[in-house]
């Protein structure tokens, strides 16, 4: 046996195997694209629609079902398209609609769904909606957004003067002083970011429409950006200032607002409901618990079909904040995703990820990049894989990509990163070094490097000269080099994905999390009908001692995957550093 499989695992009994009517996505892979940094066909460093043609191969290879594609709008890209100024238009630096329409009828032709990214908590100030807004006090769509007077007591423009005292997710205030009427506007994101305000039936309507006029056109669904963001408590309260902080926390007044299940479930009887077709729904929800995940993904409630929540990649936050990490653990990492596991057992579904364009690299913030880069990577896709929900692959996960060395701050390009950087430098004196240093391993922009695609100059990403540098450790991970090799972290991903689609215990079967209190073991079985799957991964550095329970049961168990290269998994009570083994094996009564 090599270190992936053995023979294919089989598939359930009939009686215990999936409905026919089962939601289509509770077995499909879901592969996220960040069009920017994913394959770039003209040279102009930018990566493009026809660029992500051209690659299909490779998707279809991996064994994804769907592909998310991260926003192509047009946009003056002030936080890289989600900032969108036209809803209906294709932004010319990724191609045309022609273009897309070609994407589509490819995705489609090789059995994959395509899914949309839906922005619709803000949009950009240089959108229609926003200039008719912004043009006069008495504009017919004044209140497509909030407008605020300044605080009763003060000249507008001057500081202390904003409507409320929130700060921004991207630094500084969430309001921005328009001179031309005397009034503030509310942007949670960038100043270039205005919110929408979803009180007005007008607004929803005409997302709604919007939403109907993308699905006219053939695609499969919407991940829909900080979704649970929409709905605000109408009065804007001031909000509790934390001790070192400038500004108010906004986030009890403005997620999982007031009216946020009754928007949801108007936007799918709007939008879906009734509508042929077979489609996904993911809402991003920041802060969300699951007390309200299971709310929000309820089947019989009609509003999402599932959640990203934000729990486990919040632990490695510091006091201050993400850009002050602290090293997170195997044992909270089991407890947070088991949590979730549990909580969403009986109603409403799981996200599981590690990556996304939002998110540092999983091999580098949570496994090993350096000694057990290959390991660690297998590692932790086989424990996030194996559990109950739909799988989200992000561009470079499947090869192991890590975080980029960033040398100075003009390496980056993230709006969030490079205000954090001003703030703490330029206002609050904070030592470069140290801000530098919490860049490094938590910029967005370690997500956003170009896709590795083989040693070639620019990781074969571009002819050209690449929007953001390249990761220089490009002429040892990239896919070229992967592809054939049986050991490599793209080949152990295929082996995966193929799993989940063969084996129903994958998609379907019951979680149980075993070996609840081990320092390093994350280990927990699946069960459906006469079949159980156990799994068991080391996230540590060093070898560890388990004892599994039943153990003689499992030792007689059929090996399905493993990590360990040259060595068939084996239910021995140890395991050597980053090692993953899963068996599967027949119930006997």
């Amino acid at each position: 046996m090599t270190d992936l499989t053995t023979k294919r695992a089989g598939h359930a009994p009939e009686s215990d195997a999936p409905g026919s009517d089962d939601p289509w996505w509770r077995s499909a892979v879901v592969y996220q694209i960040y069009p920017r940094s994913f394959a770039d066909s003209d040279g102009d460093g930018i990566g493009d629609l026809e660029g992500i043609r051209k690659r299909l191969d490779h998707l279809q290879g991996l064994g994804v079902d769907v592909i998310w594609l991260s926003p192509i709008y047009a946009s003056p890209h002030d936080d890289n398209g989600y900032d969108i100024s036209d809803y209906r238009a294709i932004d010319p630096v990724y191609g045309t609609f022609e273009d897309f329409h070609r994407l589509l009828d490819d995705i489609h032709s090789r059995g994959m769904k395509l899914v949309m990214d839906l922005v619709v908590n803000h949009t950009s100030d240089e959108h229609p909606w926003f200039i008719e807004s912004a043009a006069s006090l008495d504009s017919p769509k004044r209140d497509w957004y909030w407008w605020r007077p300044p605080r009763d007591g003060f000249v507008g423009g001057e500081p202390g003067a904003e409507p409320n005292n929130w700060g921004s997710f991207f630094t500084g205030s969430a309001w921005q002083y328009d001179e031309a009427s005397g009034e503030y506007y509310l942007h949670l994101f960038s100043r270039k970011q205005p919110d929408l305000n979803w009180e007005n039936p007008e607004v929803r309507e005409a997302v709604y429409d919007m939403m109907n006029w993308w699905l006219d056109r053939g695609v499969d669904g919407f991940r829909m950006d900080v979704i649970n963001l929409i709905s605000k408590v109408v009065s804007l309260p001031d909000g509790a200032v934390a001790p070192g902080s400038v500004h108010g926390d906004g986030f009890p007044f403005y997620a999982q607002g007031p009216r946020i299940h009754e928007f949801l479930q108007e936007m799918h009887e709007r939008v879906f409901a009734g509508r042929a077709g077979d489609f996904l729904t993911v809402g991003e929800m920041p802060g969300v618990t699951l007390e309200e995940a299971r709310l929000f993904t309820d089947p019989s409630r009609h509003e999402v079909d599932m959640v990203f929540q934000f729990e486990h990649v919040g632990l490695d936050h510091g006091a201050a904040g993400k850009f002050d990490p602290r090293a997170s653990n195997a044992r909270e990492l089991r407890s947070s995703l088991a949590r979730w596991q549990e909580g969403l057992a009986d109603v409403g579904w799981n996200s599981l990820y590690w990556n996304n364009h939002d998110q540092p690299r999983a091999v580098s913030r949570f496994g090993d990049d350096s000694e057990y880069w290959r390991q660690s990577a297998t590692a932790l896709a086989t424990v996030l894989h194996l559990m109950r929900g739909t799988p989200y692959i992000f561009q470079g996960e499947e090869l192991g990509m890590t975080n980029m060395p960033f040398a100075a701050v003009d390496d980056f390009r993230d709006i969030e990163s490079l205000n954090h950087y001003a703030e703490a430098v330029g206002l609050r004196g904070q030592d470069e070094d140290a801000v530098l240093a919490g860049l490094r391993v938590m910029s967005r922009d370690n997500a956003r490097t170009p896709v590795q695609w083989s040693d070639a100059p620019n990781a074969g990403f571009t002819t050209g000269t690449p929007w953001i540098g390249v990761n220089p450790n490009f002429d040892r991970i990239n896919a070229e080099a992967q592809l054939a090799d049986p050991h490599s972290v793209l080949s152990y991903y295929r082996a995966l994905i193929a799993l989940r689609h063969s084996e129903p215990i994958v998609s379907h079967g019951s979680f149980e999390l075993v070996l609840c209190d081990h320092p390093t073991v994350f280990a927990y079985t699946r069960t459906l009908g006469t079949r159980q799957l156990l799994v068991i991964a080391n996230l540590s550095g060093d070898p560890a001692e388990y004892d599994v329970p039943n153990a003689d049961a499992w030792r007689e168990a059929e090996p399905v995957l493993g990590n360990r290269e040259g060595q068939p998994p084996r239910v021995n009570g140890s395991c050597e550093p980053w090692e993953a083994q899963v068996f599967l094996r027949e119930i006997v009564d």
